[in-house]
């Protein structure tokens, strides 16, 4: 929705001709920005609270570049997931770019400061998992909550995990990320009392079979108050630990 249009709207709002409720609906459904390659959802925040995301896998710098300039111009934060070094050494000529090589996130101008209820604490099961939990605990911070980190905590040697239980009591939301056979969900599950999200990741010997083990073994929990995402899916458990510690008491 083009600025003359919005002006239009509010005006026709302070007349008493629209009201609040028609306004904010016309806003929500305002069409989107094409730019040929791309269309542009700059109106998503007002449906969903969060701002259009780049997904950079399959992209080419170039495209990345010019999307992350339009939203730049209307967003306070870019996020950008998926993003090689390649595609990241290009944007960074042109816009202010952050890269974090380990989780293969961009971010364009600053995290704004955390507004979520409570602290959101991510869990590895080991070290060779922190790729996907960097993208969750990443994209947690972007999108305005405290994020504590819990590495390396696997069952294999479950006091790890023990040392850290005040950690895990008093989380709003836990997101625990294992491969193998994927039990570090389970296991946190049957400790918190808040939401666990399950991340499984493809990180395992011959029969983890890219992370189906994990993911089979995540979703089949006997812990309750767990919800599992896609393999490898660090983004959308990051996106949903932050719309639930968004949620008021």
């Amino acid at each position: 929705m083009e600025q003359k249009e919005i002006r239009r709207l509010l005006e026709e709002v302070a007349a008493g001709i629209a009201s609040v409720d028609e306004a904010l609906l016309r806003l929500k459904s305002a069409p989107f920005e094409d730019m040929g390659f791309a269309k542009l959802d700059h109106h998503r925040s007002l449906r969903q609270g969060v701002a259009e995301v780049i997904y950079g896998a399959g992209k080419t710098p170039e495209q990345i570049t010019a999307i992350a300039a339009r939203l730049a111009e209307r967003q306070r934060v870019v996020l950008i997931t998926r993003m090689n070094e390649e595609a990241a050494r290009f944007v960074e000529k042109t816009l202010p770019l952050q890269y974090d090589r380990l989780s293969r996130i961009g971010i364009i101008g600053e995290n704004p400061e955390p507004d979520g209820v409570g602290t959101i604490v991510v869990a590895t099961g080991g070290t060779s998992d922190m790729p996907v939990a960097e993208e969750a605990a990443r994209t947690a911070e972007v999108l305005g909550n405290r994020v504590t980190r819990l590495y390396d905590v696997g069952v294999a040697g479950l006091h790890r995990l023990l040392a850290h239980a005040d950690d895990i009591m008093r989380a709003r939301v836990i997101v625990a990320i294992a491969g193998m056979e994927g039990a570090l969900a389970s296991v946190i599950g049957g400790l918190a009392d808040c939401p666990v999200i399950a991340v499984p990741t493809s990180v395992g010997y011959g029969a983890n079979f890219g992370g189906l083990s994990a993911l089979l073994s995540m979703l089949n929990s006997c812990a309750s108050g767990i919800s599992v995402v896609n393999i490898d899916n660090g983004f959308g458990a990051g996106y949903l630990a932050s719309m639930i510690n968004h949620l008021k008491p």
